[in-house]
């Protein structure tokens, strides 16, 4: 007869529960970390193994490969040259724009990420991909942080980045810009990884059925890849709860 090990199977429910909540994205490693920020002692291969053994599998990321180019912006140059590790929060944001599709049209998002500790401090959407939508984002970002000084804003060369109205929203701010260098995804990283996760690890595998079940689920989103997602980057704590230590 087997015996039922209270301890393990205690540890199991919270691997489930953490799983549960990634919706089928948290592996081993991820599982492992926030495990240990609640004071389990739980590493890695014992996470990958309690898995096993509950039937959890983790959504796998497929590699991509990019093609590099090293062609500045005609209007501002790479000023942050993939410097994205900073000692401080709102020294520098990244932005980027991405689309979903809602069921029958578009919906674009812009998204303002704080690469301190990797938190989304501005977000937007709209059903087209021009300059108003990426100001919306800047301002929501720039009021909830309290209109800070000096920032630094990159983004790809998008012409709802180098757009008149977007390049005077940043002067209003004193918000200095940079752009990466065209068909160079990685000079913003960490945008390309945020939009990454939220695409593979969250939105449902067969879509949304309408717009306004696509911007619920990404404000869920948000919500929690800000409160609830540990992120290797900050030792699997919350981007939220890195900032607040």
């Amino acid at each position: 007869m087997h015996r039922v090990n209270p301890e393990r199977e205690r540890l199991k429910r919270k691997v489930k529960e953490i799983h549960t909540t990634s919706r089928g994205a948290a592996g081993a490693r991820s599982i492992s970390g926030m495990l240990k920020l609640q004071g389990e002692s739980v590493g890695r291969y014992k996470a990958a193994r309690l898995m096993k053994e509950a039937g959890l599998v983790s959504k796998q990321l497929k590699r991509h490969r990019y093609r590099l180019a090293k062609k500045e912006s005609l209007i501002v140059g790479n000023k942050l040259k993939r410097q994205f590790n900073v000692s401080a929060a709102d020294q520098v944001w990244c932005g980027d724009v991405t689309y979903v599709w809602s069921g029958r049209r578009w919906l674009y998002l812009a998204v303002v990420l704080d690469c301190y500790k990797r938190r989304v401090v501005g977000w937007a959407y709209s059903n087209s991909p021009d300059t108003q939508l990426t100001i919306t984002a800047l301002r929501m970002a720039y009021e909830s942080r309290g209109c800070p000084k000096q920032v630094l804003f990159h983004s790809d060369q998008g012409c709802h980045y180098t757009s008149r109205a977007f390049r005077q929203q940043l002067w209003r701010y004193q918000i200095t810009q940079s752009m990466s260098r065209r068909g160079n995804c990685w000079d913003n990283a960490v945008m390309e990884r945020f939009f990454r996760s939220y695409k593979t690890e969250w939105m449902p595998y067969e879509g949304y059925s309408s717009y306004a079940e696509t911007a619920s689920d990404i404000a869920a989103y948000i919500k929690y890849y800000n409160y609830q997602r540990g992120h290797s980057y900050n030792g699997y704590m919350t981007p939220a709860l890195a900032e607040a230590v």
